[in-house]
This record gives structure tokens, C-alpha cells and sequence, in this order.
């Protein structure tokens, strides 16, 4: 088998299993989404950190692009930010933006400080 589907390959792998920790997640927290999001991100953001700093190969393949793109949600923290817009949510909004940022940025660093 070539490199390249095995990449591919690897990257589905890891995608899948990213996307059922994720929805694993939005189970275990049900009525929370804002929480589960932010939850998926900064593990999501820690889990990079430590892939970043440990993991070569196919493996640092898995671990970031798939697993961690499964994930993580930027999509549906941005759809969420937008919602709390929409409904007139301006301070909930940009409370929940920036601290979302701050703490997968602080996540990811720490990981890699970690290591």
C-alpha cells in the first residue's frame, strides 16, 4: 500500500474515533452544549499539545489530524457564539469567545510545557 492512502487511511481512523469521543461527550452533557464544546476544544487543544510535543509519523497523523479534528468543533463553537448573538447574548457571547480561546491556547501551551 503507498504512503499516501495509508495517510489517508490513518487520518479516517483517527477522525472516527474523534467523532465518537465527541459525541460521547455531548451525551454525557446533555442540556450543556456551550459546556460540551468548550470541554471537546480544551481537551481537544491539550491532546495537540502532547501529540505536538511526543508523537512523529502516521502517529502524529492520527493523533492531530484525525482524532483532534474529529474532536474539536470550531464550527460549532462559532455556531454557538452566533446564537448567543442572535439572541441578543452580547456579554454571554464574547465571555464564552474569549474565554474559549484562552483556554485552549492555555491548554495546548501547557501540554507542550508538560513534555
Amino acid at each position: 500500500m503507498n504512503n499516501q492512502l495509508l495517510n489517508f487511511l490513518t487520518v479516517g481512523a483517527g477522525g472516527a474515533v474523534g467523532a465518537m469521543m465527541r459525541y460521547g461527550l455531548s451525551m454525557l452533557l446533555v442540556g450543556q452544549p456551550l459546556i460540551a464544546t468548550m470541554a471537546a476544544n480544551v481537551a481537544g487543544s491539550f491532546l495537540i499539545g502532547l501529540a505536538m510535543a511526543t508523537a512523529r509519523g502516521r502517529v502524529l497523523l492520527f493523533l492531530t489530524v484525525g482524532l483532534c479534528g474529529g474532536f474539536t468543533t470550531f464550527s460549532t463553537f462559532s455556531a454557538q457564539t452566533l446564537g448567543l448573538i442572535q439572541g441578543g447574548n452580547y456579554q454571554s457571547a464574547l465571555g464564552y469567545a474569549l474565554l474559549s480561546v484562552i483556554l485552549c491556547l492555555g491548554a495546548t501551551y501547557s501540554a507542550l510545557r508538560l513534555t
